[in-house]
């Protein structure tokens, strides 16, 4: 049984899951991760997988993050989150498509979008009132640190901003705290968790460690 964490009012864990691993070892790797603490969801990016082989990972990764009770986010052909029972979806593009996103699919999944390159394009996304905002870009934790204006934006949306703030986090575990200390509401992980070679019950378990300081302003 998974040894989720009481989270109470603090910045929390997403996973996003990286690329080239098998649909098994992704998700023994993701059950792992529940073992670890608490994670708040796992976006599944498509990356370049062909509809057949993105639906077979999804098959195999929903019913495990599902099992530690995470919401499973489809980032990739909105029509197969609904085949393999995701709990939402994720998009990227200007705030038009995110609207038409969440009229279609909004009554029955979360409906995530990326904030785009400026807090201008931000606002109008947030404007269409998406579930969260993603500050970065899934699978470009290239860096240990996260990137700098991603940083940047997602502290000045969470001064402002009702939607919640996710910010893309490097892939070292290092600057993670930097990360939380934005103010988002959750801090996106992929290869610093969920990269072959990494104890995945470590990592989140030391993740956990750090996020729990950072505790929202109204509940200190």
């Amino acid at each position: 049984m998974p040894t989720q964490d009481i989270v109470n009012n603090r910045c929390r864990l997403v996973l996003v899951t990286p690329a080239d691993q098998a649909p098994a070892d992704l998700a023994r790797r993701v059950s792992a991760a529940g073992r670890g603490g608490d994670v708040a969801s796992v976006i599944v990016p498509q990356y370049g997988l062909d509809e057949d082989a993105y639906q077979a990972l999804l098959e195999a990764v929903v019913p495990a993050g599902q099992a530690m009770g995470a919401a499973v986010i489809v980032a990739g052909e909105p029509r197969i989150a609904a085949r393999t029972g995701a709990d939402g979806i994720h998009v990227r593009g200007d705030a038009a498509t995110v609207a038409r996103a969440i009229e279609a699919h909004g009554h029955d999944r979360i409906v995530g979008a990326e904030a785009g390159k400026s807090r201008h394009a931000a606002l109008e996304v947030g404007e269409a009132r998406p579930d969260y905002v993603l500050f970065g870009r899934l699978g470009a934790d290239t860096h240990p640190e996260p990137h700098a204006g991603a940083l940047e934006n997602a502290a000045w949306w969470a001064q402002f901003v009702e939607v919640p703030a996710v910010v893309m986090g490097g892939h070292d575990l290092a600057h993670l705290d930097r990360a939380a200390a934005s103010g988002a509401d959750f801090v996106a992980l992929s290869r610093a968790v969920l990269a072959d070679g990494v104890d995945v019950e470590d990592a989140v378990r030391s993740a956990n460690a750090i996020l729990s300081h950072h505790v929202f302003a109204e509940a200190v």
